[in-house]
């Protein structure tokens, strides 16, 4: 990238004292202090003071928790009671406002979902999303984004969509077009499904599985800087971590199980390109809905501290934070909607395939930054303002580790622009020095650091800001690493468990390898219909 002639003029707004001393905000949202509280061990839990009985208790309200909750409602199940660690459910889909604005603390869209999906298209279906019509499904063109959905900010200028395709020579091109076909012929091979778990992992996908995305490329010789910067982004998109983390199996299932990969010139299918839906809150909308029919049922401020096997059932100790108190709670069965490596460390005595498959996963570390700009940013020359804006960055530039940002308010109806919130993104990957650098630096070290990327496509960015808050997620999303996929401990959580583990039963995206929306709910949905009242 030639930035220095931008470089220099962006820098100026923080020159000197640095960020404007107006700027207010801090960290906000999930609690690590709470998900701490399990590093005592379980023999520091006190004694419990209460006890409750019900018949299904569901550990956990992200995605997963409250599609296992959904599915029980809607069998006319309602003996439940659903535990949350924080003060409002939807995990990593969960939204906020800054400034009386909306806007996401996590996931900020979902795909329009295929037919594979088809819990997930039942829950659009029942939220009035999609509706029937002349015998089509149609989507409200209201909660689809609305273009221009995507642009670059490349070579000083912005372009439209995320491929890098300003003075593209002839073999980045030729990498392009081998790259669409490698994809295509993957897609031929084998089916990519989401959720993952409804196809068995073919041989072709077995192979793709045992090795990592960059070596691939490498097998291929697929080595332009601009196709690996690309592909490299949407795996930190959508994994948390790069090329050299992800399996190949993850870098191309992002392509095939959706929208396929298109080269330049190349038309794209509308069948396989459905659109996105998003909100202002982005997914926190979704988990709104789901958790709004829950009412008693859902407790929120509960830390699960053990799960034990009883003789008629199970026995769950949590801790009610705001009471300090431990409750015991005894259900006939139990749904484990929570990261694997939590559930190990609660569960007494843990079955061996979620020991193996916890010690297995590793999590990538997330920001979510929300800041609110009191007025309209100037534009660089090029594409229009859009939903997702993402600066270019082949060189691996430190100056430049964020996903770019989405705007809160692209959905609105307002004709001119105006003040909005900004959500940028960062995904720290694998290495465990990325979470401890999360928590450990203060709030405004990660508000210098965003308002000086963000400067950069938007000189007058600081200048406008008011607020800055800041979202940490420290085990955010388990990375689809080589073996994860195929691994056999996964694959056994599936399963009913020998007696007397029958009674427990697991729910989360991580039996899927990797955290998106539609394996979650998919992962709740089947456990909720499945479970005996």
């Amino acid at each position: 990238m030639k930035r220095r002639d931008f470089l220099a003029a962006s820098a100026l707004p923080l020159a000197g004292c640095g960020p404007a001393p107006e700027i207010g905000g801090g960290f906000i949202g999930a609690s690590h202090e709470r998900g701490h509280l399990l590093r005592g061990g379980q023999r520091s839990i006190p004694l419990p003071s209460s006890s409750q009985r019900t018949g299904i208790l569901i550990l956990g309200g992200g995605v997963a928790g409250l599609a296992a909750a959904r599915a029980l409602r809607g069998r006319g199940i309602d003996d439940f009671a659903l535990l949350e660690l924080e003060d409002s459910a939807g995990g990593n889909s969960r939204g906020g406002q800054v400034g009386g604005i909306a806007c996401p603390l996590g996931a900020h869209y979902l795909p329009v979902p295929g037919d594979d999906a088809a819990a997930v298209q039942d829950l659009l279906e029942e939220l009035g999303v999609r509706q029937r019509v002349a015998g089509r499904w149609v989507y409200d063109e209201r909660q689809l984004c609305h273009s221009p959905q995507e642009r670059l900010f490349i070579n000083g200028q912005w372009q439209e969509g995320l491929l890098p395709l300003q003075d593209i020579d002839a073999a980045t091109l030729a990498d392009y077009q081998r790259f669409a076909g490698l994809v295509q012929q993957a897609s031929s091979q084998a089916r990519f499904t989401i959720p993952a778990l409804k196809s068995p992992l073919a041989p072709s996908q077995l192979a793709l599985d045992a090795m990592t995305f960059e070596a691939w490329l490498d097998q291929h010789r697929l080595a332009s800087p601009a196709l690996r910067w690309y592909l490299d982004y949407c795996c930190r998109d959508d994994y948390g971590a790069g090329l050299a983390s992800v399996s190949a199996w993850a870098g191309l299932h992002y392509f095939a199980s959706r929208h396929g990969f298109h080269a330049p010139g190349e038309p794209a299918s509308a069948e396989r390109d459905g659109g996105v839906l998003t909100w202002p809150e982005g997914n926190g909308w979704l988990t709104k809905q789901l958790a709004a029919p829950l009412g008693q049922r859902l407790k929120t401020g509960r830390a699960v501290l053990r799960v034990a096997i009883a003789k008629h059932g199970v026995e769950v100790d949590a801790l009610n934070v705001a009471t300090g108190a431990v409750e015991r709670w005894q259900a006939a069965q139990c749904v484990l909607a929570l990261p694997l490596f939590i559930a190990a460390r609660v569960v007494d005595n843990p079955p061996p395939a979620l020991r193996q498959a916890a010690s297995a996963l590793r999590y990538a570390p997330w920001l979510v930054a929300n800041l609110h700009i009191r007025a309209a940013l100037h534009d660089r020359p090029g594409a229009a303002p859009s939903w997702d804006s993402v600066i270019y960055n082949p060189g691996g530039d430190t100056r430049f580790p964020g996903l770019g940002y989405v705007d809160a308010m692209h959905q609105s109806l307002q004709s001119v622009p105006g003040e909005t919130v900004l959500t940028y993104y960062r995904a720290f990957g694998i290495d465990p020095a990325g979470r401890q650098d999360l928590y450990t630096r203060p709030w405004t070290h990660w508000r210098d650091a965003v308002l000086a990327e963000l400067a950069v496509p938007h000189p007058d960015l600081p200048a406008k800001a008011t607020r800055l808050d800041v979202m940490r997620y420290g085990h955010a999303m388990s990375v689809p690493m080589p073996g994860v996929r195929s691994s056999p401990a996964l694959l056994a959580l599936q399963q009913l468990q020998p007696a007397p583990w029958q009674r427990l039963h697991f729910a989360h995206s991580d039996l899927a390898g990797y955290s998106v929306f539609e394996e979650a709910f998919s992962q709740g949905h089947a456990r909720g219909m499945a479970l005996k009242a």
